[in-house]
């Protein structure tokens, strides 16, 4: 009977790990609760509108179609039973003989939960149509008020988090503002949206050169971002953002509040912590060996997001795509490597730099020495995000798009899908249409019939 390894998550680790373990004496399962591989560093661009969720998101059966030792399970994990080596279903449970748990992480509103509805997170795809419906209703509400101060705060954006995704996502706000919903509305003129974009530290992208930060910000203000460093947010409510720094608190009346301001290890890492008593970090991630394993477990490795490993630089890994691709075929290397007998090495991270897009032809590259900001940049990220699309059609589906957003400058996916599109303005239409898509055609209907 062949080895039976089970991974848990269908993210860029876990599916780079079965992949890599085609052809291999072993059997894989591929457990995830959601049916399809997600590719996140472009979920923003759902979230403005730039592309469709089912352009970077693939299912999974669909990946491992080929791969003859590999079935995928749709399924939710909620424990382990390490004695008997089983992984603990919803309904039922799975055995293994090797377990890799890639289960990533999710948003951290760092003890504030009561702020989740008010500023959701960027995520999953659900969070990125639930974000473009927030900012598309904005403007639709403000074209229907004529009280400038309700103007004023519908209008106004507040994106919490300057990282990269917090830049990312101000610069594509600013975008849709001045460009793609120009001349779209009577009332309201779009290019009037003030765009905040608030960072605790004393400079947004902190993890890159000081150098590449303060480019970021003269492109983002160039754009009419305004840009807030070392201000804390200290309250979230349906109408406004609450913040202060050494002058005082204060109050920024906004409709649309975003959160991009940390993220949290999945709890899975609690549960295996508690079932192994593998040690955790403040942050929730399992604390692991060199060679990506549980202590005392050599055969579980925990990868990804959910993995403390600081064996190599003394400080933990990013959460960062590369570095779960790189473990995931790191394990795969090693269950090959105890197989057929012979040593195991411990991980190694190769930095291959970081980039992040400010907006439309400017980016920002950190590759070591070399350092770089502007159109250059820009198209490395371009062709870095293509060609890690883990499916030929999705590359051709984001290229294309990608190509006829730049010509026209608009953006396609500018859809309001909910039924209650505008039910949080006071203004709501007795009639609303929804759109919704269904196959190559586009169908509408009365939402009131």
């Amino acid at each position: 009977m062949n080895e039976r390894v089970v991974i848990i998550g269908g993210g860029f680790g876990g599916l780079y790990a079965a992949k890599r373990l085609k052809n291999a004496p072993v059997e894989v399962t591929l457990i995830d609760r959601r049916n399809h591989h997600l590719f996140q560093p472009l979920l923003y661009q759902v979230a403005t509108g730039a592309l469709s969720p089912a352009d970077i998101a693939t299912p999974l059966r669909r990946l491992l179609k080929r791969q003859r030792n590999a079935r995928v399970l749709l399924g939710e994990v909620v424990g382990f039973d390490v004695e008997n080596k089983q992984v603990i279903l919803t309904d039922g449970a799975v055995d293994y003989d090797t377990l890799i748990v890639a289960a990533g992480s999710g948003k951290n509103y760092f003890g504030n939960d009561q702020w989740r509805d008010n500023a959701p997170g960027l995520k999953t795809v659900e969070d990125a149509t639930e974000i473009r419906r927030r900012i598309l209703v904005a403007f639709e509400a403000a074209e229907r008020t004529s009280d400038p101060e309700k103007v004023r705060a519908w209008l106004t954006f507040v994106v919490i988090g300057g990282g990269p995704t917090g830049v990312e996502m101000a610069g594509s706000l600013a975008e849709i503002a001045r460009e793609t919903l120009r001349d779209g509305f009577h009332s309201i003129n779009p290019s009037d949206a003030r765009i905040v974009l608030v960072q605790s530290g004393d400079r947004i992208l902190p993890t890159y050169p000081p150098e590449l930060s303060a480019k970021a910000t003269e492109a983002l203000e160039r754009l009419g971002v305004e840009v807030r460093t070392g201000v804390k947010v200290t309250d979230v409510q349906e109408r406004r953002v609450t913040v202060s720094n050494a002058d005082g608190a204060q109050d920024i009346p906004a409709r649309t509040i975003l959160w991009t301001a940390g993220v949290q290890a999945s709890p899975l890492g609690k549960r295996l912590a508690d079932a192994t008593g593998a040690p955790l970090d403040r942050g929730g991630r399992v604390i692991v060996e060199p060679d990506l394993s549980l202590p005392g477990h050599p055969e579980i490795f925990v990868i990804g997001d959910l993995a403390h490993f600081a064996h190599q630089t003394g400080e933990p890994l990013p959460g960062v795509a590369q570095v779960a691709i790189q473990q995931g075929c790191h394990v795969a290397r090693v269950i090959r490597r105890r197989l057929a007998g012979r040593r195991v090495t411990p991980f190694h991270y190769r930095d291959l730099g970081n980039l992040a897009i400010v907006n439309r032809g400017m980016a920002v590259a950190d590759m070591g020495r070399v350092r770089l900001a502007g159109r250059l940049p820009w198209q490395l990220w371009l062709f870095i995000h293509l060609m890690y699309q883990m499916d030929i059609e999705n590359r051709v589906l984001v290229f294309v798009q990608w190509l006829w957003n730049y010509v026209t400058r608009g953006r396609s996916a500018l859809l309001i899908t909910e039924r209650d599109q505008l039910a949080a303005s006071s203004q709501a239409p007795t009639s609303l249409k929804l759109v919704t898509s269904t196959g190559a055609f586009l169908r509408v209907k009365d939402t009131n019939s």
